[in-house]
């Protein structure tokens, strides 16, 4: 573990010299272990450029420790930025030092960063949690899939509005149910149906209430959760309603991207209940009742 911690130490661009004192410093038998205390006696003392955040961080880590001790690999993780399997759990079961109104007392942010912010609160459960995505998050990559299906339903339904000049109840019309991208039960056989349908969408009111939910609930999810399991989990909800329809109605017609969108709320609102003592968003219960209602 010492010589491990060297090399990582010389990576992030320390001297040997420093590489040096922490071996011989913070661990000085050998054990692979070190205590916090320690660890935040030397950062001051030899005052080394360490973000007070991260220090917090590892103050949190620690404590979900029984000896209040993390190991050299954590510690790394930690300087480098990589948040480790070990540093989620002692997020999950430690003892949070940060105070509450942590981020809510950041002052002089930007819009974005203030984005950032209200996503921490949106989402996260957590003080912590919140603290660790506010200063890690990185604009790139950017939430692309909510935009795109977004941007795309949008361009589908404007080239079938002026296309079939019709922009209500865009599916009585019967060259609108030619469309390679509805699904019937009918067309099973043409597999991409099951999920393309999603770009197809009755009117302006079914595509405007789509858009506006998959912009206000899926992009903040994806900022925290990633691109893969948000796509997923929309494109999973999309199956599952012309699976569902396969089964209840064999004669009826299927467009429009709710199943995906009723998969991210329905994903929110068991986050906000699981999470409801933790959870910062404004009128929270007002929500759930809303959410509930649709």
């Amino acid at each position: 573990a010492p010589s491990c911690l060297r090399m990582k130490v010389l990576v992030l661009g320390c001297s040997s010299a420093m590489a040096m004192l922490f071996s011989l410093q913070l661990d000085p038998e050998n054990t692979g272990f070190i205590g916090v205390e320690t660890f935040a006696s030397l950062v001051h003392s030899h005052e080394l450029p360490l973000d007070p955040a991260k220090l917090d961080m590892l103050v949190a880590l620690a404590q979900g420790n029984d000896e209040g001790q993390v190991c050299y690999q954590e510690l790394v993780d930690l300087i480098s930025s990589k948040r480790s399997s070990s540093f989620k759990r002692a997020i999950a079961n430690g003892q949070r030092a940060l105070p509450r109104d942590g981020l809510l007392d950041e002052t002089g942010l930007g819009i974005y960063k203030r984005f950032v912010r209200y996503v921490a609160y949106e989402i996260l459960p957590c003080e912590m949690d919140r603290r660790w995505y506010f200063y890690q998050h990185r604009t790139c990559p950017p939430p692309v899939f909510m935009a795109a299906v977004t941007l795309t339903q949008i361009i589908v339904f404007l080239c079938y509005g002026a296309r079939l000049n019709k922009w209500v109840l865009q599916t009585y019309h019967p060259e609108y149910m030619k469309s390679p991208l509805v699904y019937h039960p009918g067309h099973r056989a043409r597999a991409w149906r099951f999920l393309t349908y999603m770009f197809m969408h009755v009117g302006l009111e079914q595509l405007g209430f789509n858009a506006l939910l998959q912009l206000m609930i899926g992009v903040p999810l994806e900022m925290v959760h990633g691109i893969l399991r948000i796509s997923f989990l929309y494109l999973a909800g999309v199956l599952a309603g012309s699976l569902t329809v396969s089964i209840t109605d064999m004669r009826a017609p299927l467009v429009g991207g709710s199943g995906g969108v009723y998969a991210l709320c329905s994903a929110h609102l068991a986050n906000v209940v699981m999470n409801w003592a933790g959870m910062r968003c404004p009128y929270k219960l007002l929500r759930m009742v809303l959410a509930l209602v649709c």
